[in-house]
């Protein structure tokens, strides 16, 4: 819709308006039902004040040529070209494929709360915002902008960029994972290469063994690409194996799935002896293995652990890896490992979904890892997240004393798994809580049926300052002893 205003005419403006836009009515160039511009929009963009756009579509309201509803604006109503007939409304609720309609949107909701200002955010799983400065992310993305290129300057290869994957198969030598750049796929994140690796081998009703409690990104990627997840328990050492043969044996599944390095959400490491194990069963019964090993460098009391693509002279582990805990909040960069058939696959994958990967995060990570920052910067991560840690864990060990709660003090990552006293259900506590400005996520999201969990809580502490951890975890403890009391008293 094109308008002119006349400034020198003697013509009000808001009447040069109305007219023009009763011409466009007329001649059909505005249909019954069209949305016209908000008025604050119109005016910015004509440039005049709001009251002369609100007087023109008054003009045009009382010739009955439009009409306005609350909340939604002003429409074209000078006819209804559907007069005679009975109007059927599309049903969008019903359109929407089941899978997608039983998603339960708390863990997101919960999630997406770490970025609002004046709330204490213990549920998100993003990196700790201290190591990067502000300054510094604005002189590398400078260099990478003005760097001198022969290819297209924001397109990168299907795979990636190539210097980023020659980089990453350096930074995964240092941690026993000798591959080459034609065996790495960047992607955006770990969701995204999890649902594309399954898109490409998992058949509809094909089955996956995998850990519980974990992360809903996890089993609804799952769920969405048709398969069916077994799922078994977790302890102090990960993903308990002894009975994970004759599992095995019965479900004959397509893959398993495990989260090797302080998983989400309790914080466990498999033990060295269970990832082998995992691989010997692996090489056994001919199941790939899809290892996600998100958190392995933030170590705190114990030393690298090799991972299990490292042991894998079979070449049976998928490998992925996220930059998620260790870069720049918001900077989303992940990658895969596997078979080169695998990754020329997946590459055909990227081309028809996304058709390009984003170019700012990996040039951003690819001058990081060049000039060394990167590296040095994991340092600052363990310390930083390190210290919260250890911050949060003196409240935790405050409550276990007074409360009776119970956790598994994390030798890394970014989690704590806490077990709550009988008389505190943590939905409640996070109803009480989130009216204080203290948000966490409640265990029963991060179990397949949500029927149980609802004695437990994940607590992050990577993202939140130091500060901010002390002030939300006196809150909860201030909120717990109301519990206690009145459980008491009953």
């Amino acid at each position: 819709m094109k308008l002119r205003i006349d400034r020198k005419a003697r013509v009000p403006m808001y009447m040069q308006l109305s007219q023009q836009i009763k011409e466009l009515i007329y001649n059909g160039s505005l249909v019954d039902g069209y949305s016209l511009p908000s008025e604050r929009g119109l005016a910015q963009e004509l440039g005049v004040h709001r009251n002369t756009i609100v007087r023109a579509y008054s003009e045009l309201r009382d010739e009955g040529l439009i009409t306005s509803y609350q909340g939604i604006g002003y429409r074209v109503k000078y006819k209804s070209m559907y007069e005679g007939m009975i109007r059927k409304d599309v049903n969008w609720k019903a359109l929407i494929k089941a899978d997608y309609e039983d998603f339960k949107m708390d863990f997101d909701e919960l999630f997406s709360k770490s970025y609002e200002a004046d709330i204490i955010s213990f549920g998100g799983g993003v990196a700790a915002r201290e190591p990067y400065r502000p300054g510094e992310i604005a002189e590398v993305f400078e260099k990478a902008l003005t760097e001198k290129r022969d290819n297209a300057y924001f397109y990168t290869p299907y795979e990636g960029n190539a210097g980023l994957r020659k980089k990453i198969a350096e930074f995964m030598s240092m941690k026993g994972v000798i591959t080459k750049p034609g065996n790495i796929q960047i992607l955006s994140g770990n969701n995204q290469a999890l649902d594309f690796i399954l898109a490409l081998l998992l058949q509809p009703g094909d089955k996956i063994i995998a850990q519980e409690p974990l992360s809903p990104d996890i089993y609804r990627t799952v769920r969405l690409a048709g398969g069916n997840l077994i799922t078994v328990p977790v302890d102090e050492d990960g993903m308990i194996c002894d009975n994970l043969e004759a599992v095995i044996e019965k479900e004959k599944p397509r893959f398993i799935y495990v989260d090797s390095s302080f998983s989400n959400p309790t914080g466990a490491f498999l033990s060295i002896e269970r990832r082998q194990k995992l691989l010997k069963l692996s090489y056994k019964y001919r199941i790939p293995i899809i290892e996600d090993d998100e958190g392995s460098e933030l170590y705190y009391d114990i030393d690298r652990i090799p991972s299990i693509k490292s042991m894998d002279a079979g070449n049976n582990v998928i490998y992925m890896y996220s930059f998620s805990l260790t870069m720049m909040p918001g900077i989303c960069v992940s990658f895969v490992i596997a078979d080169r058939s695998v990754i020329e696959k997946l590459s055909g994958i990227v081309s028809v979904r996304i058709a390009s990967l984003d170019w700012t995060p990996q040039m951003l990570m690819f001058e990081y890892m060049k000039d060394g920052t990167f590296f040095s910067r994991l340092d600052e991560f363990r310390e930083v997240c390190h210290n919260k840690r250890d911050i949060m864990c003196a409240y935790l060990d405050e409550m276990a004393d007074k409360y009776g709660i119970r956790y598994m003090k994390p030798k890394g990552g970014v989690y704590i798994w806490v077990e709550l006293p009988g008389y505190v259900d943590s939905r409640e506590l996070l109803r009480r809580s989130q009216k204080q400005g203290v948000t966490f996520i409640p265990g029963h999201v991060f179990y397949l049926k949500k029927t149980a969990g609802n004695d437990h809580m994940r607590l992050n502490y990577s993202y939140p300052s130091a500060e901010e951890i002390k002030t939300g975890m006196k809150i909860l403890m201030d909120i717990i002893e109301e519990y206690k009391l009145n459980f008491q008293i009953k």
